[in-house]
């Protein structure tokens, strides 16, 4: 699933190809994506891209309609969506078939983007609005970890407003916006803390420590994100893993010196998470999610 850096790194991208541009081509190919009726995705043809922003993992395309005045494009790609560029935007029409395409959004210089899905469990949405607030998912985010409004002070008061464990706090899109599986893993092994640790156990230097690593991270990952075409961001995003996804691996370090240890995993229904016992855990395993008892 695209995350905070993915996302960002592809706003970037749309915002430097579409501002200024004009919708030529707005075409749904998968019905089910489309969350929103009114106004129509006819409505946005003529219309011109103003900006392209990012709200979580949320990314939005700021039109000028001729007949509804500014309108908001806003999608979330889930687990299996992403954008697909074109210099030169396909002339076949989108329609809906079995194919990936979701919705094609074509340019007056004949470029272009589809929204693609892949995988038979179709979640990507779509919303046409005239204010992303108007997205209750959108309206209920938390603090951006990037913002000025992300202190260590905050970030201590989401942790003792409910006693859960930590790494389910850093994915709650309404506590703390952008962040999902994988940077959690990754912000986990760098603050040296159990993914299973309760949040209300955590004095203000382990706070502080979480919060730096937050940051950090994630600041690491939009800069390595930004300014890459978008077909190379899932492959770079891949590449900049410490622990997520490299089950049985060594692990490098949660300060880039290698421990001696490897990369673990505690697997769920439809998830998992990676972690180093040395770097995490104080060397104890963690078997399994429903057995291990809570490390801190």
């Amino acid at each position: 699933m695209p995350e905070l850096p993915e996302v960002e790194a592809l706003a970037q991208f749309l915002r430097g190809r579409a501002v200024g541009r004009t919708l030529t081509r707005v075409e749904v190919a998968a019905i089910s994506a489309l969350k929103t009726f009114r106004p129509p995705p006819t409505a946005l043809r003529g219309a011109v891209v103003t900006d392209v922003q990012r709200h979580g993992k949320w990314l939005d395309l700021v039109v000028d309609a001729p007949d509804e005045g500014p309108l908001h494009v806003v999608w979330h790609l889930s687990r299996a969506g992403w954008v697909r560029w074109y210099e030169t935007l396909p002339e076949r029409p989108a329609r809906p078939g079995r194919s990936p395409l979701a919705l094609r959004v074509g340019l007056d210089d004949g470029s272009g983007f589809d929204l693609t899905e892949a995988g038979t469990r179709k979640r990507l949405a779509v919303h046409v609005v005239a204010d992303p607030a108007l997205v209750p998912q959108i309206a209920t985010l938390g603090v951006e970890p990037l913002s000025d409004a992300f202190t260590p002070a905050v970030l201590g008061e989401l942790l003792a407003r409910r006693n859960q464990q930590v790494k389910g706090l850093l994915r709650d899109q309404s506590t703390i916006a952008g962040i999902g599986n994988a940077y959690s893993d990754e912000i986990l092994l760098v603050a040296r803390t159990s993914p299973f640790a309760p949040t209300r156990s955590y004095d203000a230097a382990r706070t502080a420590a979480l919060h730096t690593a937050v940051r950090d991270v994630l600041a690491e990952a939009v800069a390595t994100a930004s300014g890459r075409p978008a077909a190379e961001l899932k492959d770079a995003k891949r590449r900049g893993m410490r622990v997520h996804g490299r089950t049985g691996e060594a692990c490098p370090g949660w300060d880039g010196s290698p421990c001696g240890d490897t990369v673990h995993e505690v697997s769920f229904a439809d998830s998992s998470l990676q972690y180093c016992p040395t770097c995490q855990t104080g060397g104890r395993p963690l078997a399994d999610r429903r057995m291990s008892r809570l490390l801190r």
